[in-house]
């Protein structure tokens, strides 16, 4: 049994959760989260928390009891507050500017990359380097982020490139030049 697993989730107020059959759906102040589980797990309702447990023991079902927690914990977190993921543009040239809801970046390609974000993310852009990816599903903000890094992920020798607000990136030792 997963210690994960066994806290409980506490409900914060203006935050209501229905469970129909497997189907868990959390609405609050920022939206409307819902969710499918396994029918190896079992969701409860108690007055001011949810717990979950699980209904047959088996290997899968152990793997899968932590991960439920998880999930339920980050849509209660989500509809209640929100999540934001940040990421900043380094290298000479490189900006980012906003074009009604599509982000613009500029990252030495010999064209604009165009993106679009899906239903239920806000993206701002601050200073032409500094992006800011929100959303209330934690893994869709964290999608998104990962999708933007990919179009010019950090490079080791200068460092140049989109990366997370929080990344060290490890350099290189270039290449020596010849000695006489």
């Amino acid at each position: 049994m997963s210690r994960i697993g066994k806290k409980n989730i506490l409900l914060p107020d203006k935050v209501s959760v229905i469970i129909k059959d497997h189907t868990v759906t959390v609405r609050g102040p920022k939206g409307e989260l819902s969710r499918i589980f396994p029918d190896s797990i079992n969701v409860g309702l108690a007055t001011k928390h949810l717990h979950i447990t699980q209904t047959i023991i088996s290997k899968k079902s152990n793997q899968l009891h932590g991960l439920s927690r998880t999930m339920l914990y980050n849509m209660v977190n989500g509809v209640s507050s929100g999540f934001t993921k940040s990421l900043e543009i380094q290298g000479v040239g490189y900006r980012s500017q906003m074009e009604g809801k599509s982000l613009i970046l500029n990252l030495g390609y010999s064209h604009p990359v165009k993106i679009d974000p899906p239903e239920g993310i806000i993206i701002t852009v601050e200073n032409n380097v500094n992006i800011n990816i929100m959303g209330i599903d934690k893994e869709l903000v964290g999608e998104v982020a990962a999708n933007i890094r990919s179009i010019r992920s950090p490079e080791p020798y200068k460092g140049k490139g989109v990366r997370y607000s929080n990344e060290y990136v490890q350099r290189k030792v270039g290449k020596a030049g010849k000695g006489k």
